[in-house]
C-alpha cells in the first residue's frame, strides 16, 4: 500500500511559507498607522499652540513713542505722541483674524482625532481640506504680515515711505516674533496634508 503524503503549499523560492508571516505584516501595518496617528496629534497640538502664541504675541503688541515733529520750518520741533498698534495695518488684523480661525479649527480637529482614533469614517476626507485650507490661509496672512513688516524695517525709497521700526522697535520684534511662530503652525497644518496623503496612499495600495 502506498504511502500518503500531504503537500504544503510553497512559496517561489520553494520554501514553506510561514503562518506568522501574514501577522507581522498586519502588526507592521499597525505600527505604521499608530506612528502616523501619534505624528497626527503632535502635530495639531503644534498648530493649536503657535497659533495661540501667535495671537496673543500680536494683541499685546503696542508701543507709545514720542516723536519730534517738524510743523514749521525754521521753528523747534513739536513732541507729539505716536501709538504703535496691530490694528491700525489691515495686514495685522488679516494675520490676526486668519491665526484665530487656525487656533479653533485646530482644537475642533483635534478632539474629532482623539475621538474617531483608529476608526475608519467619513471625516478623513473632510479633515484633509479643511487642513489644505488653513495651510494656505496662514502662508498668505503670513507673508502679508511679513511684508508689511520689512516695510517698516527697510522702508521703500522709491515711493518715499520711511522705515518706522527704528521709532517702534519693539512693537516691530513682536510682530516679527508672531509671524515667525505663525509659520511653525502653518507648516504644521502642510504636514498634516502631507500625512494624511501618505495614508491615503497607503490604503489605496493594499
Amino acid at each position: 500500500m502506498a504511502e500518503s503524503s500531504t503537500l504544503k503549499p510553497t512559496n517561489y523560492e520553494g520554501a514553506t511559507p510561514s503562518p506568522m508571516g501574514n501577522g507581522s505584516a498586519a502588526a507592521r501595518g499597525v505600527a505604521n498607522a499608530n506612528r502616523l496617528s501619534s505624528s497626527e496629534l503632535l502635530l495639531r497640538m503644534l498648530a493649536v499652540v503657535t497659533t495661540l502664541v501667535a495671537i496673543i504675541v500680536t494683541g499685546i503688541s503696542k508701543q507709545e513713542k514720542t516723536v519730534p515733529m517738524v510743523v514749521i520750518p525754521n521753528l523747534p520741533p513739536l513732541n507729539v505722541e505716536v501709538v504703535a498698534k496691530w490694528q491700525y495695518s489691515s495686514a495685522f488684523v488679516f494675520f490676526f483674524v486668519s491665526n484665530i480661525i487656525a487656533l479653533v479649527y485646530g482644537i475642533v480637529s483635534l478632539i474629532v482625532t482623539l475621538g474617531n482614533r483608529g476608526k475608519s469614517n467619513g471625516w478623513g476626507l473632510a479633515i484633509l481640506l479643511m487642513d489644505l485650507v488653513m495651510a494656505a490661509l496662514l502662508f498668505s496672512s503670513n507673508g502679508a504680515a511679513a511684508a508689511i513688516g520689512l516695510l517698516g524695517y527697510k522702508g521703500n525709497s522709491h515711493v518715499r515711505w520711511n522705515k518706522v521700526c527704528n521709532v517702534f522697535g519693539k512693537f516691530c520684534a513682536h510682530v516679527a516674533g508672531s509671524v515667525v511662530v505663525s509659520l511653525m503652525g502653518s507648516l504644521a497644518f502642510l504636514l498634516l496634508v502631507a500625512l494624511a496623503t501618505i495614508s491615503l496612499y497607503r490604503i489605496k495600495s493594499r
